[in-house]
């Protein structure tokens, strides 16, 4: 079934963006219901926003009576979520001190629905003590922020005060319409990406991890309602939307610190990052200039952190991969075995669709009772989630 989105639009500049949130959202099947105030009307008409969205726009308290439903009792009870871009300080402020004298703030004040709140205005008036009391005071109660971003305004300050981008809107509303509480009061971790071992200031040792699915696991888990802690090793990815935390190490060894120091207060580990298994046994202080004679690098065993897990492991699932190019079952079942592991996600690297880098994975499960689920090539969200369906199934049976 479709989620409604109420969309209120204050007065501001910012208003034309909200023509893209709306835009975006009715592609991801969403329906949108918007409410303008008086002022937005002057920025952005109210025919676009009605145009876009393929519903009436609500902009008058007292509108000749089309039916018998009380429109902003209607519109407040319609929503899923109810989101305000752009929200200037005048609507801040009268929501936070309860007042309800037009359209918008009316019905706000009249939904059950979550209210996402995303801010826009010049960045005197964003700082100004007052703005920021209400916004506190509306954080206390419950409300949503979507933080402002910074740069060039419209009347020609720098600062904090934009209103955020729209993809950035649209992917808070989504994640929001989408959580569940399937994993809610648990709390998970998940290593991503590779590591680097230095070999000199400006050389290392790495693979080729992407970080893709420990970044879908850690976004998968906390749109099952856990507080999710990343840890990543070095990407080119954006943090996923609604991580509690995020440790940014680059070795093993500042993984394994980040991992082990807050292991015993996780419900479920999941080891996807690609940690390297050898690191130079001598670091130099400068750059190695090249010369005529071969380099020989001489390496070091790291610590294998899922093996140190696995000694420390008391109530935690606990779950690792196996990225394999040869004898992939054998090798997972010696690692599933070794590392006293809840189950191993094994894959075969030469397997097109598989491994590093690509959005889709195909995948044995192999569990700690002897059982082998082969699932067929997914996107990494979607193998998130059978990853999860998993866990809950092991931590239900206990």
């Amino acid at each position: 079934m479709s989620k409604t989105v109420v969309l209120g639009v204050s007065g501001g500049i910012a208003a034309y963006k909200a023509c893209d949130v709306v835009s975006r959202l009715r592609k991801e099947n969403v329906q949108v219901n918007v409410i303008m105030t008086k002022h937005a009307t002057e920025f952005v008409s109210a025919l676009t926003f009605q145009s876009i969205s393929q519903n009436p726009v609500a902009v008058e308290m007292f509108e000749p009576v089309t039916n018998w439903d009380i429109e902003h009792i209607s519109l407040a009870k319609k929503a899923d979520i109810f989101l305000i871009a752009p929200a200037t300080a005048n609507v801040i402020g009268k929501i936070a001190n309860g007042i309800a004298d037009d359209m918008l703030s009316t019905t706000v004040m009249a939904t059950k629905a979550p209210v996402v709140i995303a801010p826009a205005m010049n960045t005197n008036m964003y700082e100004n003590p007052v703005t920021q009391a209400n916004i506190q005071k509306l954080k206390d109660l419950g409300y949503i922020f979507i933080e402002p971003g910074y740069g060039r305004l419209a009347c020609g300050d720098l600062g904090p005060g934009k209103l955020a981008e729209p993809d950035l809107i649209v992917e808070n509303i989504k994640f929001l319409l989408n959580k569940t509480d399937e994993l809610k009061g648990k709390n998970v971790l998940v290593t991503a990406g590779p590591t680097q071992e230095a070999i000199d200031p400006v050389r290392y040792i790495t693979n080729k991890s992407t970080g893709k699915m420990g970044y879908a696991l850690a976004y998968q888990a906390a749109l099952m309602g856990a507080k999710v802690t990343l840890v990543t090793g070095p990407t080119n990815l954006e943090i996923p939307f609604g991580i509690s935390e995020v440790i940014k190490v680059k070795s093993a060894q500042q993984m394994y610190e980040a991992v082990t120091s807050s292991f015993d207060e996780m419900d479920i580990v999941i080891k996807s990052a690609a940690v390297a298994d050898y690191k130079p046994k001598n670091i130099s202080d400068s750059k190695i200039k090249k010369s005529d004679s071969d380099l020989v690098l001489e390496l070091d065993r790291n610590k294998d952190i899922l093996f140190e897990l696995g000694k420390l492991k008391t109530k935690q699932v606990l779950v690792g991969f196996a990225a394999e190019t040869d004898d992939l079952i054998a090798n997972a079942q010696k690692k599933l075995a070794k590392k006293n592991l809840d189950f191993i996600v094994a894959n075969d690297l030469k397997q097109e669709g598989a491994g590093f880098a690509g959005d889709t994975n195909i995948v044995k499960l192999l569990f700690a009772d002897g059982n082998i689920q082969e699932l067929p090539i997914m996107t990494k969200n979607q193998l998130s989630k059978e990853i999860y369906d998993k866990i809950i199934y092991i931590m239900h049976n206990k």
